[in-house]
């Protein structure tokens, strides 16, 4: 934390010039996508936000119906959708970041939704479509270990893996950024759990995972692009 404090904050490379880094990392192309539905097309029942604050709480046991993809295109926009982007140089999204610099990207192990095979998919937030990521069998096993036998990830419908890009925030913020990342994550993830009650869906933040053994999993260097945050999603019995 004291490495975090503005007496340690050098000079950024916004501020000497250097380029940002692009507001979104590039995919595999040859890698099947699936487009999900709009936004504005939705069909989500109306819900009081005092109702859904005060009935939120974290789930661990799921029913063995499946997620929808509209109910999953409902979430996904909730927790990072792009609502308009800024000049090319910033998203302004459905969450606040810190300068608007917006660090995550979104990464799914689907367990049990509908039209979607068992693996590891991203979401493309500028497009707002799901990409294959890692299909190999198996894979939701290998997550379960990582997350140290918590089964809920693989018992679930889909568990959330978010993914920080810290130099999307530290090219502005360098030492302080690392701090934002983590308040931002806190963000993604409290919208999630309101935006579940719309659809009577439960979700359980998981902070508790083997850091190394998951940035491998998800084939990340741990270093310039490393896992953050997990949640676990799944329709309430």
């Amino acid at each position: 934390m004291k490495k975090t404090t503005y007496v340690h904050t050098s000079t950024s490379d916004q501020i000497t010039g250097l380029p940002q880094p692009p507001l979104e990392l590039e995919y595999a192309h040859k890698m099947r996508s699936f487009k999900l539905p709009e936004p504005q097309e939705l069909d989500i029942k109306d819900y009081p936000l005092r109702k859904a604050i005060e009935e939120r709480r974290s789930v661990r046991t799921y029913s063995v119906n499946k997620l929808t993809l509209e109910e999953l295109s409902w979430l996904l926009w909730c927790t990072q959708g792009v609502k308009e982007v800024y000049q090319e140089s910033a998203t302004l999204r459905t969450v606040p970041s810190a300068g608007a610099r917006h660090a995550f990207e979104t990464f799914l192990l689907v367990n049990n939704v509908e039209t979607l095979e068992v693996g590891i998919y991203r979401y493309v937030a500028l497009e707002h479509k799901l990409v294959e990521y890692v299909l190999e069998e198996g894979i939701a096993d290998k997550i379960v270990e990582a997350a140290y036998d918590q089964k809920m990830v693989k018992n679930d419908a889909v568990t959330f893996i978010w993914v920080a890009v810290p130099y999307r925030m530290c090219w502005r913020y360098v030492e302080r950024g690392y701090r934002y990342l983590h308040i931002d994550a806190g963000h993604v993830c409290q919208n999630l759990y309101i935006a579940a009650e719309n659809i009577n869906v439960g979700v359980c933040a998981v902070g508790a995972f083997h850091d190394d053994q998951f940035n491998e999993l998800m084939r990340l260097d741990g270093e310039e692009e490393f896992v953050i945050y997990l949640a676990s999603v799944g329709k309430k019995k």
